[in-house]
């Protein structure tokens, strides 16, 4: 019988995209289970349309001050037209200077530096208006400042963000539009603002699930981009992604990063012995062992045919060659003959060989990999020569 869990998370399945795994719904939830390259990607693409947002209120915000200048007398317009000016002018600055660096964290600086300008503009403008005695048709014009909040909010949807993310950002604009609610108590016209609130969020809810529809697109789309077809492990053009990134963050703080180069032994006459559907399968059952063996943080690359690349984050050179030596202590899988499949490797690591980059510490593995293989094969190369068989 299956729980209410169960039925629930079937249920929501079904209202997002088909080419979303089921494991993959509580990447929707929060951030902390995303990829690396999936974190890059969305970091990248959540700057950029902060950018395009920032592009287009730029443009907009002083527009509107002409209306301001038609509408409203001195001493308010002056007062709206600087606010506007400077609203416009951090638009500005925003969208010059803020460019995309795949970091989550810049990203999130981004959208709130983003929503933080118009929600504080939108604050003052009714403080400014809230002072002043309106006549009939400038008051007409004034409500259009309370709309700006459910521009705001409906702005959210352009963004791929998590269900949490979401939540942070709508209860923001939420407590703008109490705070507004909190400086006008006494002239409140209560059912109106009941009401504006009720739909403001409605409004949330409606760019959440935009926001999580494009997240789950996303996710779909970057795995599919990432991930090799047959095995399931990383791409090699996602791999040389996943190696700079790890590169360049244990340079900042100075930490270990180990690289293997792992090329199984005599693969080639599996598919020319047993067919390709054979060494298919070896392929598929080695990676899965492999796997086994690695940590969360250790990425498995396929960097072509028979040789994969495995990036291990904050480990040392003893650590590295601890690892190895327990991804192959049960084997790698067998051969279509029963066989043992065996595999030659070559390990590098950043600061026990002072490499300089990141393609100069692969060279090395790779280097190494052809030592082990010209040593006799199913070992471990880790200097200049081989550590011995069974790796």
């Amino acid at each position: 019988m299956p729980s209410l869990l169960d039925v629930v998370s079937s249920r929501l399945a079904t209202l997002l995209p088909s080419e979303l795994r089921s494991h993959e719904l509580t990447k929707l939830l929060a951030p902390h289970q995303h990829s690396l390259l999936l974190s890059q990607r969305r970091a990248t693409l959540i700057v950029t349309r902060v950018r395009m947002f920032a592009f287009l209120f730029a443009i907009l915000t002083p527009l509107w001050g002409l209306i301001d200048l038609m509408v409203f007398t001195y001493p308010l317009w002056p007062g709206l037209a600087a606010c506007r000016l400077m609203a416009c002018g951090a638009f500005v600055c925003l969208l010059l200077f803020y460019r995309p660096s795949g970091n989550l964290f810049d990203a999130y600086r981004a959208i709130a530096i983003l929503f933080a300008i118009p929600t504080v503009f939108y604050v003052a403008s009714h403080i400014m208006l809230g002072g002043h005695q309106l006549t009939q048709f400038s008051a007409a014009v004034a409500t259009g400042y309370a709309f700006l909040p459910f521009v705001l909010m409906a702005g959210l949807a352009i963004f791929p963000l998590t269900l949490l993310e979401n939540l942070v950002l709508a209860s923001v604009l939420l407590l703008a539009q109490v705070a507004v609610g909190y400086l006008s108590w006494s002239t409140l016209n209560w059912p109106s603002y009941v009401g504006a609130f009720w739909l403001l969020v409605l409004i949330a809810g409606v760019t959440a699930l935009a926001s999580l529809s494009q997240l789950a697109f996303m996710i779909a789309l970057v795995r599919q981009a990432i991930r090799d077809p047959l095995t399931g492990v990383f791409s090699r053009g996602s791999g040389e992604d996943i190696l700079q990134l790890h590169w360049h963050a244990a340079r900042r703080s100075d930490q270990a990063l180990a690289v293997a180069f792992v090329d199984l032994d005599h693969f080639k006459p599996i598919n020319d012995m047993f067919g390709h559907e054979a060494g298919d399968q070896a392929l598929r059952d080695c990676t899965r062992k492999m796997l086994e063996k690695l940590r969360g943080s250790d990425s498995l690359v396929r960097w072509g045919g028979e040789e994969f690349v495995v990036i291990m984050p904050d480990t040392d050179i003893e650590q590295a060659q601890i690892a190895m030596r327990r991804m192959v202590e049960d084997g790698l899988g067998f051969r279509p003959d029963g066989q043992p499949l065996t595999a030659s490797i070559g390990l590098a690591e950043r600061c026990f060989d002072c490499v300089e980059d990141q393609r100069q510490l692969l060279e090395l593995a790779d280097q190494r990999m052809y030592l082990a293989k010209s040593e006799g094969r199913n070992r471990l190369c880790t200097a200049d020569a081989p550590l011995g068989a069974s790796a």
